[in-house]
């Protein structure tokens, strides 16, 4: 009995650190979706827990996001050779956070062209070496020959639109968000929008001490009146609008909301995070007990200084 259960305990452990492999969804004619796990960063999911994804032309594949390391990449590039053998001809940035570019360098190295906005990139640079620095203990030898690379001239614009293969591809600047400049990708023709970290599902969203809530909000009603058919968000399940709108647009709009009135109150700081913890609306997010509190709290440190 004993050494059956030690075969059992052993089983269940190597089950979960079994090694994340990077899938392709279909989630639009010739538009797939790379899923990655809602927990953090950890070396079996490579540092991919984020969504990326990929469009399939004529003329070559449009890659939106690049992965965390040039080890994360070349998986990447594998979920997409389960699909087609086009070339990578594009590698779009929907943001400056680690795992939506520091794979960047890999794809350049096989010819692809490295697009994203100026906003974007200034804030790439600016968190490069502090984000390669904490990836370094989780990804250990895996990190090796990942070089920040970016976009070589970005776009000076706040909306590039651009064709390949007969498909048009969007890349616009809606506001400040989780990180700044981050962007989104719209594909009009599909109605699918890649989100990037605008929109959050199945887990709870992050504010750091660099986003900034009011805009973030703002940014996500402007993409609302897109009306996509289908959202790639940049963390969770494939949606649709209105579960975007449940778990990011009305956190958001309610965080605001709440947050402001204790403001204007002179409520304590202290006081308004312990008032709002308990909200049940969105307490079901996974991490929820992880950023709940945080995000009440940097929220009105924010708005306590505007």
């Amino acid at each position: 009995m004993k050494t059956a259960m030690s075969i059992l305990l052993l089983v269940a452990a190597a089950g979960s650190a079994r090694a994340y492999t990077p899938t392709a969804t279909p989630v639009a004619q010739g538009v797939y979706a790379i899923v990655g796990p809602t927990d953090g960063r950890t070396a079996e999911n490579h540092a991919l827990n984020n969504n990326l994804g990929f469009v399939v032309t004529p003329d070559g594949v449009v890659l939106i996001d690049s992965g965390a390391s040039t080890a994360g990449a070349r998986l990447i590039e594998a979920a997409i050779r389960s699909i087609t053998d086009k070339p990578i001809r594009w590698v779009i940035n929907t943001g400056s956070q680690d795992h939506r570019w520091l794979g960047n360098g890999y794809f350049r190295q096989q010819g692809a062209e490295i697009i994203a906005l100026t906003r974007t990139v200034a804030t790439q640079k600016r968190f490069a070496d502090q984000h390669l620095d904490r990836l370094e203990p989780i990804l250990k030898e895996e990190l090796a020959g990942t070089l920040p690379t970016y976009a070589e001239p970005p776009a000076e614009t706040d909306r590039l639109e651009r064709t390949l293969g007969g498909v048009s591809v969007v890349l616009f600047y809606p506001g400040d968000a989780h990180f700044p400049g981050d962007a989104v990708v719209w594909l009009p023709e599909q109605g699918v929008l890649f989100s990037g970290d605008l929109i959050y599902v199945d887990r709870m969203l992050g504010v750091h001490p660099w986003s900034d809530v009011r805009s973030w909000r703002e940014a996500f009603h402007r993409v609302e009146t897109l009306k996509p058919k289908v959202i790639v968000p940049g963390h969770g399940g494939v949606c649709d609008l209105a579960k975007a709108g449940r778990e990011t647009g009305d956190y958001l709009d309610w965080l605001i909301e709440q947050v402001d009135a204790s403001v204007a109150d002179w409520e304590e700081l202290d006081d308004v995070v312990n008032r709002l913890d308990d909200e049940p609306r969105f307490a079901h997010l996974k991490h929820f007990d992880d950023w709940h509190r945080t995000n009440i709290n940097r929220s009105y440190l924010q708005m306590e200084g505007q």
